[in-house]
């Protein structure tokens, strides 16, 4: 908490116009979601000066850029809360809520943030698909699976992007975080991004007979 409030008060000179949000940044977009996007915290000078989640920063120009495309989003870009963003079926939340020193949560911040997570996941009650961005986004939401009374594969899945698993009545993805250490790397490249969202939407058809087939944008 105090680091959170100390970003914002300090700034980034590249934002030292901006009133930085400077609090938990909630979750964000569609509430009869039937695609959940489960991240790991908010940037200090993105989610935390924005108040959005994955908003205002590199991470989130590689997610929405790749949600656009996949037609789960309205636009491809997020810079601020009034930008006219629309998330299309989908919702985003994140395993801590407050931005942490070095993108690196503790066991007490993750321990603090839980049960906002476990308040989320049964509110969003046409839930099929569930994409987790890293290992310890993974671990997070499967811990609020178990919380929320839901049963988990024994033993519990091992992350690998792309790795797909069967947790009735969702469909668990994984896939690697959109940070720029990855994405920089060649770790995650767009088409392996696209590639998530293209199975997140096989899985909604191949689970919801009637449902029309999102629209898909152009690059």
């Amino acid at each position: 908490m105090r680091y959170r409030e100390r970003v914002a008060r300090t700034k980034r000179a590249a934002f030292r116009d901006w009133v930085y949000w400077g609090r938990p940044v909630p979750g964000f977009g569609d509430p009869d979601a039937s695609v959940l996007i489960v991240g790991l915290a908010p940037a200090a000078h993105g989610g935390n000066r924005t108040g959005r989640a994955f908003t205002g920063d590199r991470s989130g120009e590689f997610l929405y850029r790749a949600l656009y495309r996949a037609g789960f989003a309205n636009q491809p870009t997020s810079v601020s809360k009034d930008d006219g963003l629309v998330l299309r079926d989908c919702y985003i939340a994140a395993a801590v809520r407050c931005a942490p020193p070095q993108n690196k949560p503790t066991r007490i911040e993750f321990a603090r943030c839980q049960p906002y997570l476990e308040r989320e996941v049964p509110l969003l009650r046409k839930l099929r698909v569930v994409v987790v961005l890293g290992a310890v986004a993974m671990q997070a939401f499967l811990r609020t699976w178990r919380a929320t009374g839901h049963e988990v594969l024994s033993p519990a899945p091992k992350f690998r992007h792309e790795g797909t698993w069967r947790l009735p009545p969702i469909t668990l993805i994984a896939s690697y975080h959109p940070s720029q250490r990855n994405t920089q790397t060649g770790l995650l490249t767009e088409s392996m991004f696209d590639r998530v969202f293209e199975s997140a939407q096989t899985v909604l058809r191949n689970t919801i007979g009637d449902r029309p087939e999102a629209p898909r944008n152009q690059p």
